[in-house]
């Protein structure tokens, strides 16, 4: 398994778990925000889950593009791709 198929592994691991979603539910197409039934609390519960998990500040802003858990792989792959250019 490449780098990026093991942080989508672990992203749907703990999404599976924190937010007690079977893990066949979580497919790339799907809708972050309905699959996982979030509300403004989930979402800051989400941030510190990447925070802890992936060791990057998550913005304010960031979630503005993220409709999918592929914009959520995209997302979460790119911050820590760019932080081990650092």
């Amino acid at each position: 398994m490449n780098m990026n198929g093991e942080i989508v592994a672990k992203i749907n691991s703990f999404l599976a778990e924190e937010f007690e979603v079977e893990p066949e539910k979580i497919v790339a197409e799907g809708n972050l925000k309905e699959t996982l039934d979030l509300d403004s609390l989930d979402y800051i519960d989400l941030v510190v889950v990447i925070e802890n998990n992936f060791h990057f500040k998550v913005k304010p802003g960031d979630f503005l593009h993220i409709h999918t858990f592929s914009d959520f792989y995209d997302y979460i792959i790119s911050r820590v791709n760019s932080k081990q250019l650092v």
